[in-house]
C-alpha cells in the first residue's frame, strides 16, 4: 500500500513542478483529454452492453421451446 501512496505523492510533486513552470494550461489540458477519453470508453462499454441485451431479446429461430 505504501508503494501506491508514494507513487501518488511523486505524481503530485511532478504535477506541481510542471504547473509552476507552465501554469495550469498543460495540466488542465491533460485532465480534460483524459476525461474525454474516459467518457468515450465508458459510453462505448455501456452501449456495447445494451446492444447485447437487445440481441438476447430477439426470438431465436432455432429455439424449440
Amino acid at each position: 500500500m505504501e508503494y501506491g501512496h508514494s507513487a501518488l505523492l511523486a505524481a503530485a510533486e511532478f504535477a506541481e513542478l510542471a504547473a509552476k513552470d507552465q501554469g495550469p494550461g498543460n495540466t488542465l489540458r491533460i485532465v480534460l483529454v483524459a476525461s474525454l477519453v474516459g467518457a468515450v470508453l465508458l459510453a462505448w462499454l455501456l452501449l456495447r452492453g445494451y446492444r447485447r441485451d437487445a440481441d438476447d431479446d430477439r426470438e431465436d429461430p432455432h429455439d424449440d421451446a
